[in-house]
């Protein structure tokens, strides 16, 4: 068995009942036992393929469709990690089951079969574009449920598996904080090739996009670390541009606080068959860039270094 053999075999898809609890929910991959703690944690929370029966079952989409909306395997990509010192926080469930980087009640009013209450953000341009914290739609637009949800239901897995997610991140900012005066989130993500942007004079479509938050989420120095590591290793770069950072870049970037977040967006060309949804002959290579970029910030980025930004 060859190593994208094994990926492949580590990763086939389970179809689950929904996740009950926190540990089927999501996993944290901890730096070893007495491991100083340091300020990065990584968190992938797009990544997840575990699919209740019961969802795909409700759904006109075959599996393969219902993936398109996964950032699969960047959980993998990044899984190095803890050898460094950094948790990483990643999702099990999948992103078309419910969306971890929206708000905790973001959602489209017309997936719904009864009214919605007055607190939750029927508003937003996700929500109405049907990719609120339950999705109506898939990444290419297609509907993913035959018939329209209870409001119950959103509140159901939004207590189960939302808030635990959140609080779960939460604490590990906080002990970031505790241990080292600041943490730096690294918020992990893909994207989908068509559509990639290829302005400039470089030929290639952009491969990676940085988002700061137009440099309001995390210190400038971080953006300039992770870009300039990123171009030494060959990568075109981008920030900002067209994905600046979401939901969860945007509530836990506070610089002037201590907290900074940074959202890394990876061009699926580089490591997928993006029609398989198979890891490529690429995938060993981005790995092996992205332990070393992990290596550099942690290296870099000490308590000491960040008081002084």
């Amino acid at each position: 068995m060859n190593s994208f053999d094994a990926i492949r075999a580590g990763r086939e898809l389970t179809l689950e009942a929904p996740p009950a609890a926190e540990s089927q929910a999501f996993q944290v991959l901890r730096p070893a036992a007495g491991a100083a703690p340091g300020p990065l944690v990584f968190n992938s929370p797009h990544s997840g393929c575990d699919y209740p029966a019961e969802f795909v079952a409700s759904s006109p989409l075959d599996l393969a469709t219902l993936r398109r909306s996964e950032d699969s395997f960047i959980d993998e990509i990044f899984s190095a990690a803890p050898q460094y010192g950094a948790p990483l926080l990643k999702a099990l469930f999948p992103r078309a089951y419910l969306d971890v980087n929206r708000e905790a009640f973001e959602l489209d009013p017309g997936m719904f079969a009864d009214s919605l209450p007055l607190h939750v953000n029927t508003g937003s341009l996700r929500a109405a574009g049907g990719l609120g914290t339950i999705a109506r739609v898939v990444a290419d637009g297609k509907n993913i449920y035959r018939e329209k949800l209870p409001y119950a239901e959103a509140e159901r897995r939004i207590g189960a598996l939302y808030r635990p997610y959140h609080a779960t991140l939460d604490a590990l900012l906080a002990d970031a904080e505790r241990a080292c005066g600041a943490a730096v989130l690294i918020d992990c993500h893909s994207m989908p090739s068509q559509g990639a942007p290829a302005n400039g004079p470089d030929p290639r479509p952009v491969e990676i996009i940085l988002g700061d938050r137009f440099g309001s989420s995390c210190a400038p120095q971080i953006s300039h670390i992770v870009e300039s590591t990123l171009r030494d290793l060959g990568y075109r770069v981008e920030r900002n541009n067209p994905y600046a950072g979401g939901h969860i870049t945007g509530i836990h970037g506070h610089p002037a606080r201590g907290r900074h977040a940074l959202q890394i967006e990876i061009n699926r060309a580089l490591y997928m068959d993006e029609t398989a949804i198979a890891p490529s002959p690429g995938f060993a290579r981005l790995r092996d860039d992205m332990s070393k970029l992990i290596a550099v910030l942690c290296a870099h980025l000490t308590p000491q270094a960040l008081a002084n930004l």
